[in-house]
């Protein structure tokens, strides 16, 4: 199923129906975003934000005297139930949490109040701090749990920290590539924009009709490399489809032709992961078709029909026609006998990326351009 993104004039109407790979965007700027993920991500920076309250001692005072009394609470509404021998029993959850929330400091304070508790309320003999029998055993035990426990928490959220410390230092350390990268990228971009305007300067001390044109072709290729630069390249290195490299590509040649009447539309059949290799000849054949078609075809014409075709030709190869309903190619056109230095220069293209590059008309002119996947 083919798959149209139809636009005219101006590149600025392009991007209604664009994929993101943050959601899928919709009518009056409704966006479906994936709430799993962003629940994820919240879970884990609060994990990295603990443990809490280490500005505010007061008020983890108050929480974890508020732990250890309701566990004090909890422990002597259900004596009534519970045989001997389980005097920690609501007792282990308060230290636990309090190391957790708190860290381990306000978790052995609450270990140690926890633990004179249950020896005073219910190590017998009860109400007091007297030992017999197996209480040490069992205060022993008490001691070496919740001293395990804090230790465990200790070192967690000092794991935790440290990575937490290592994703800000990579935030900023990609932050500062990705800076240092559009910074780069803007600079190319000025200067092949700054050489295209030297080139169209220079043409005005030019008189000869042929040196004029030559200035005239230059400086617009040099103008339409400035300004699709940017496109080609992503600071993330991620990989991107030759129909998200075509999209503003094809809008920028249309713009640059100053031709509101030309309509262009990409139809996609089966698309292709684009090789960063690839990205400049391929972006350089494109718009020479398409500039081929626009000066020449549409000569003479308000209005014209590009249609820029993708598809898949067999397993290994990917296919990109540039058609137009125009004035067509004369008899007997062939690129190598064409005056043409752009056509030439993109069969020149076509095979230093292993691929081929024809001009041809049957019911419309295409610009035929096969390239390996």
């Amino acid at each position: 199923m083919e798959n149209a993104h139809p636009w005219r004039g101006q590149a600025g109407n392009l991007y209604g129906t664009g994929g993101s790979s943050a959601g899928f965007v919709l009518a009056k700027g409704f966006t479906i975003t994936d709430t799993s993920s962003r629940s994820s991500v919240d879970q884990v920076r609060f994990l990295e934000r603990l443990p809490i309250a280490r500005s505010r001692p007061l008020l983890a005072a108050a929480c974890v005297a508020g732990l250890v009394l309701f566990a004090l609470f909890l422990r002597l509404a259900a004596d009534p139930a519970l045989p001997n021998g389980f005097p920690y029993v609501t007792f282990f959850p308060a230290v636990i949490l309090s190391s957790f929330f708190f860290g381990s400091r306000w978790g052995s304070i609450a270990a140690l109040v926890c633990g004179f508790f249950s020896w005073y309320f219910f190590i017998a003999p009860f109400y007091s701090f007297a030992l017999i029998g197996g209480g040490w055993i069992a205060l022993g035990f008490y001691v070496l749990v919740v001293t395990v426990d804090i230790v465990i928490i200790h070192w967690m959220q000092r794991a935790n920290a440290k990575l937490a410390d290592e994703r800000e230092n990579n935030r900023k350390l990609a932050e500062t590539r990705e800076l240092l990268f559009r910074e780069l990228q803007h600079r190319v971009s000025n200067n092949l924009q700054v050489a295209a305007g030297l080139l169209s300067l220079q043409k005005r001390q030019v008189s000869d009709e042929a040196g004029r044109a030559a200035l005239d072709e230059a400086s617009r290729r040099l103008g339409l490399i400035g300004k699709i630069s940017r496109q080609l390249y992503s600071a993330s290195g991620a990989t991107r489809t030759i129909r998200e490299f075509l999209e503003p590509l094809c809008a920028d040649v249309v713009e640059a032709s100053g031709r509101t009447g030309i309509a262009c539309t990409i139809n996609v059949t089966d698309d292709a992961a684009l090789n960063p290799d690839a990205a400049v000849p391929l972006a350089l054949i494109v718009a020479e078709a398409m500039a081929n078609a626009i000066e020449h075809g549409f000569r003479d014409r308000d209005a014209g029909h590009i249609e820029v075709h993708l598809a898949r030709d067999g397993e290994d190869l990917v296919k990109v026609e540039v058609r137009d309903d125009g004035h067509g190619l004369p008899e007997g056109f062939s690129i190598e006998a064409s005056n043409s230095l752009g056509l030439r220069i993109a069969a020149m293209l076509a095979g230093q990326l292993n691929g081929t590059f024809e001009l041809f008309r049957t019911d419309r002119t295409t610009a035929r351009l096969i390239l390996p996947v």
